[in-house]
């Protein structure tokens, strides 16, 4: 497949007055759409026209900018809030782009279901962002169509609202929808390629090929995902700390503003009443002199205190708060003159400097009168004494619904602004990285595999890539093209070694293991059954997820190879000991023992004569482990080292219980072969003295597997 496209493309100054164009386009229809529909009194929006057909032409980033460029101005110009919802436009322009790329523009089922998409996200989004930003409040474009919903359906004035703003909001999308296609039709399919702005760092990509490379996938996780969650995740940090900052500055400015007013108040409120007569207020309550000039002028300051919920008069004693004035609320009455009102729990910490007639600080509670900010100002006679305190407690509860109305729009804000962040640093990041890379790995991927006139073809190729990001990924394709140039003349060579060294591989373990077999009488076909067992255990610690560090493809096929070279050192063990039909003495046992040393000897003498070419070593490495170790116990009571738990190489484990569940099933000239039951008692027995358990477990997991091998020799030695 022809993956370069030969066409020159347009030069970064034309890219950049398109994008330009474009934007300007997009964001104009956008206001003027907005301005046309609120100056006509139309109950429609008309402000994404040109956002959708920005993205359809131009993909994401077109979209994005102008979603949130429009809302800014239509903020200076027609509606101060736009710039609240701007993250409605981003959105819009998102699913576009991702709407046209699938062709969604195209049938009239998934037109409709664009519409109905577009109206979700304009009408219900928007509503609940409404309702966040500034509680329930009916718009005019919809107050209609809400009082015909709520009559018919009974449903809350909520509810109501977010209903008709989904279906006014249909009919907005389905027109702007209409106008865009109408647009897009008398546009010639390659014309509005020229919106697909593509700034290539290499040499620019066929259609089809860049179809290729989005069809690959990662192993995991894709470099692009890495990208977008390491964005996000910077992101919304910064966003989570300039958001909590903003809110925690705002809400402390609005809190203090409001312990202003509160001080301000009380103030007026102690210099209303006269210290010296509040004994006879305390006993005289309404019928003192007096009393009533003070009251008025008590409710005066309320009503001319916006935001003032309670205004009282207080005389702090042990027993309680013994009321002097109380003015009477909506729904609440004021206590009378004289009586006694508990103290508040709120108020426990401030109860000493109030008996002491201190000044406090203001207090903050959240109980059954709601979030009140009380102040307490004294009341002093003419000896200056503290007499009473006059206190005003202004409700909160409209200041929590600003805090969070601030707090919704900061999070609106961001989101728009997050998106486009994300947006750029993804188109960047696409060209920059993900394209280079991904065309690179497309071209490389059958190296190994072609002819050598296919892989000079190849490296031709990979020039004309001319990749040019002027940073590791240039360097990254400049060092891979080298490497091409470099090895191809070696390819057919590497190949030929490596099929030598494996030949000579498997006649080396065939020639050894028939030297061991024709000297011992007794082991009969145990080299092989004993391979066909190590396979059969490595398989099953694959399967329960044991040591899979070590057990790769190739640590598997080395030890399943090299499994019949475990009792090699025999070779230099005598007839009369190695076939002796009894038990062996402790002198000739001592004798028996040093076949893993000599075993080892041997392998390394092999090892010191093979050619140098990677792979061989650790080939006859783990050789060499199952000769040396394979008598070696768990618990560090073998031989010939006495190394225990996991100092023992994994692959002597797994032949330590290999060679022993052979021996005790074989029949030997000294003794009749053991039932199969009773062997696998014995390893379950021996697991975690002789074997290590995982190795024992995984063997005794695969007792069908193991069944089948052994009685398959059994039959042949039959």
């Amino acid at each position: 497949m022809q993956i370069i496209r030969e066409k020159a493309g347009r030069s970064l100054k034309e890219k950049i007055e398109i994008v330009i164009a474009l934007i300007a386009i997009g964001a104009s229809v956008n206001v003027i759409g907005s301005y046309v529909a609120t100056g006509l009194g139309l109950p429609l929006y008309l402000d994404c026209i040109g956002t959708i057909f920005a993205a359809s032409v131009g993909g994401y980033m077109p979209g994005i900018i102008i979603g949130l460029i429009s809302p800014t101005i239509n903020s200076f110009t027609t509606d101060p809030t736009a710039l609240s919802y701007s993250m409605l436009n981003v959105m819009m322009a998102v699913f576009t782009s991702w709407a046209v790329d699938r062709g969604w523009f195209k049938k009239l089922s998934t037109i409709i279901a664009s519409i109905l998409i577009y109206a979700f996200i304009g009408g219900v989004v928007g509503s609940v962002l409404t309702w966040f930003l500034y509680g329930f409040a009916q718009e005019a474009r919809t107050a209609g169509l809400v009082s015909v919903i709520h009559q018919i359906f009974t449903l809350s004035p909520f509810a109501s609202e977010l209903i008709a703003d989904y279906i006014i909001d249909i009919a907005d999308k389905a027109i702007s929808i209409a106008v865009v296609l109408l647009v897009l039709h008398f546009i010639p399919e390659d014309k509005q390629r020229l919106f697909r702005i593509h700034t290539w760092k290499q040499a620019p990509l066929t259609r089809e090929a860049l179809k290729e490379l989005k069809k690959r996938h990662s192993r995991k996780a894709s470099l692009k995902f890495k990208v977008t969650l390491a964005l996000t995740l910077a992101a919304m940090l910064i966003a989570t700390m300039a958001i909590s900052i903003s809110y925690i500055l705002y809400r402390d400015a609005t809190v203090e503003q409001q312990k202003e007013l509160g001080r301000g108040t009380a103030r007026l409120v102690a210099e209303a009443v006269n210290g010296d007569a509040v004994d006879t207020y305390l006993e005289k309550g309404k019928f003192a002199t007096g009393y009533a000039i003070v009251q008025k002028r008590l409710y005066d300051i309320r009503n001319g205190s916006p935001g003032v919920e309670y205004i009282y008069v207080y005389q702090i004693r042990e027993d309680g708060c013994h009321v002097v004035f109380d003015l009477d609320t909506a729904g609440l009455p004021g206590a009378e003159p004289g009586s006694v009102i508990e103290f508040d729990e709120g108020f426990a910490d401030f109860l000493p400097d109030l008996l002491a007639g201190e000044t406090i600080e203001p207090i903050i509670t959240d109980d059954k009168y709601g979030w009140l900010l009380t102040v307490y100002e004294p009341i002093k006679n003419s000896d200056g004494e503290t007499v009473a305190y006059g206190a005003v407690d202004i409700s909160m509860n409209e200041l929590r619904g600003k805090m969070h109305a601030f707090l919704a729009q900061q999070i609106s804000l961001f989101m728009g602004l997050f998106v486009f962040i994300l947006a750029a640093g993804l188109y960047l990041i696409e060209y920059q990285m993900i394209i280079p890379i991904n065309t690179m790995s497309y071209v490389a991927k059958d190296f190994s595999k072609k002819s050598d006139q296919s892989l000079g073809e190849l490296v031709e190729l990979f020039r004309k890539l001319d990749i040019h990001t002027g940073d590791e990924v240039e360097n990254l394709y400049q060092s891979f093209l080298r490497m091409t140039e470099d090895n191809l003349s070696f390819v057919e060579d590497i190949r030929e070694k490596n099929k030598t060294i494996s030949q000579m591989q498997e006649a080396l373990i065939m020639v050894l293991a028939d030297m061991v077999e024709s000297r011992d009488e007794n082991t009969g076909d145990h080299v092989k059954k004993t391979a066909a067992y190590t396979r059969i255990i490595m398989d099953a610690l694959k399967t329960e997820g044991v040591y899979t560090d070590e057990l790769t493809d190739k640590f598997t096929d080395d030890v399943f190879r090299s499994a019949p070279l475990h009792d090699i050192g025999k070779i230099g063990v005598s007839d009369v000991i190695l076939n002796k039909p009894g038990k062996l003495t402790d002198e000739e046992f001592a004798i028996m023992k040093q076949h893993t040393t000599i075993g080892a000897q041997i392998i390394d003498q092999v090892v010191e004569t093979m050619p140098e070419s990677e792979g061989n070593a650790d080939y006859l490495h783990e050789a060499r482990n199952l000769a040396l170790y394979h008598h070696e116990k768990w618990n560090g009571a073998g031989y010939p080292m006495g190394l225990s738990g996991e100092d023992i190489p994994l692959s002597a484990r797994i032949m330590a219980v290999a060679d022993v569940f052979d021996a005790l099933v074989s029949t030997r000239s000294y003794k009749k072969g053991m039932p199969f039951e009773k062997a696998m008692d014995i390893i379950r027995e021996s697991s975690g003295s002789h074997f290590d358990p995982n190795v024992a477990k995984a063997f005794l997991d695969s007792e069908d597997e193991v069944r089948r091998v052994a009685e398959a020799f059994s039959g042949e030695e039959s």
